[in-house]
């Protein structure tokens, strides 16, 4: 078993994180996030998602946003692209990346978007090639790829189906994500093996979310298979607005400290992502959801 000596983490946390907050959260915090973000080291950052401000309000403030960062050599900047009038508006503010999405579970994109798995990445066709034309880097996330709140289990072909769409129509690499934190390691190793039909080892990113308490051993499951590329949120923001009772995604201070505790380079300083974790935590008006992060405030406190 050779584990990948270094991981590079993007942090979701002002993008997925931040979307399904009730209370309405200033540019200027969230930009304060994403800039503590790369003083602790994160090299990607998914910023904001430029959809319609009807159905997520919190994200009404784009532009503002990727306007407003202060932007650091070295560091990628993504935004999530529904769809064609989400890339336009995306494009002016020149993000490194966007990321276009899909269901593996045919129920969840009728619930989700309106349309089957077909028909979503038919839609997103144009999209992806407006990027690429205009030098834009192209991730596909890949929701549900374990389970699904409306189907229940999703079987490694219906990952394979989704993945082969995504690589047709010109995605450079995909997250295979547990949108629902139902994965169990087998479970995941079997998504992410179906996933290698398409994209090599390297094009693939693990997204888990911790509602079950699986997200950290599913990312050593994905580490075991050589994933080099993790999804994770600071101070475990986050959740799906489409599943209910799933809480958000692995914290990226859990993750760090594991890896670091492993011998794995990430290039981010842990004191100070926890810093981070604390600054948004304290806004929103709680504690940080990250076991690592409450351990070294308290030590910190004694």
């Amino acid at each position: 078993m050779s584990l990948p000596s270094r991981v590079q983490l993007i942090d979701v946390g002002p993008r997925d994180g931040l979307q399904n907050e009730k209370q309405a959260v200033p540019a200027a915090v969230k930009i304060e996030l994403v800039h503590r973000l790369q003083a602790a080291g994160l090299t990607e950052i998914e910023v904001t998602s430029f959809v319609s401000p009807k159905w997520v309000p919190q994200m009404a403030d784009n532009a503002h946003v990727m306007a407003g960062i202060e932007r650091q050599a070295g560091v990628r900047y993504s935004v999530l692209t529904p769809n064609q009038i989400g890339f336009e508006a995306a494009r002016k503010t020149q993000p490194h990346e966007i990321v276009v999405f899909g269901a593996a579970s045919e129920a969840f994109s009728q619930k989700n978007i309106n349309c089957s798995i077909a028909e979503s990445i038919e839609r997103f066709a144009p999209v992806v090639q407006a990027a690429l034309t205009a030098g834009m880097a192209v991730r596909g996330a890949m929701s549900c790829t374990v389970g699904c709140p409306y189907e229940g289990d999703v079987s490694p072909d219906s990952v394979a189906y989704l993945a082969g769409l995504m690589k047709q129509i010109g995605v450079q690499r995909v997250d295979v994500c547990d949108t629902i934190g139902v994965g169990t390691p087998r479970k995941v190793q079997k998504a992410i093996e179906a996933t290698l039909g398409h994209f090599d080892v390297a094009h693939i990113c693990g997204h888990f979310h911790d509602t079950y308490g699986q997200a950290l051993a599913n990312t050593l499951a994905a580490l075991q298979m050589g994933v080099w590329n993790f999804q994770s949120s600071v101070a475990g923001l986050g959740g799906c607005p489409y599943a209910k009772g799933a809480t958000g995604n692995v914290s990226s201070e859990d993750v760090v400290f594991m890896l670091h505790g492993m011998g794995i380079e990430t290039g981010i300083d842990l004191d100070k992502l926890v810093d981070a974790g604390v600054f948004i935590s304290d806004f929103l008006g709680r504690k940080p959801n990250s076991r690592v992060a409450t351990a070294i405030v308290t030590k910190r406190m004694g």
